[in-house]
């Protein structure tokens, strides 16, 4: 989806890891990195900054190839709940903070067009996150209601 609006390849960036099984080198089982998620889960984070700090200051590479299980349904066996998931959501915050420039700045005709384009990206999820199951059935993206959901 992110190249649907702009003309680049988006070939560059980082790699996950290829391998499907816990490396030899990791240092945690299974249980301690399920506490560790279910921690800094309290402690406030996201499931996407709780990866990337298990990856950054724990060396764990991916909590699935130890845990069998991703990071969200690690959450949600331990009953915490996740409304929105953080891709979505991400982009909800971004739609806000364009939406709020525009009230100040009413001429800026192509942040008009990239809210569209971010808008319709957001509509696009969540018809696959209905699908899955993750957002209610009747769950509709509105602008009024966007910074309600973000705060």
């Amino acid at each position: 989806m992110a190249k649907l609006h702009s003309k680049k390849h988006g070939k560059s960036g980082s790699k996950r890891p290829t391998f499907k099984v816990a490396p030899d080198w990791v240092e945690y089982s299974a249980h301690e990195v399920e506490d560790l998620v279910v921690k800094l889960h309290k402690q406030g984070h996201n499931a996407t900054t709780i990866g990337r700090i298990l990856r950054d200051q724990y060396g764990i590479p991916l909590v699935r190839t130890i845990t069998n299980k991703s990071i969200s349904d690690i959450l949600e066996a331990s009953g915490q709940k996740i409304a929105y998931p953080d891709d979505i959501l991400a982009l909800i915050r971004k739609a806000v903070r364009m939406s709020k420039h525009l009230a100040a700045n009413k001429k800026d005709a192509l942040n008009t067009t990239k809210l569209i384009h971010i808008e319709s990206k957001i509509k696009r999820l969540a018809k696959y996150y209905i699908d899955k199951g993750r957002l209610a059935h009747d769950w509709k993206y509105n602008r009024e209601t966007a910074a309600l959901i973000v705060k």
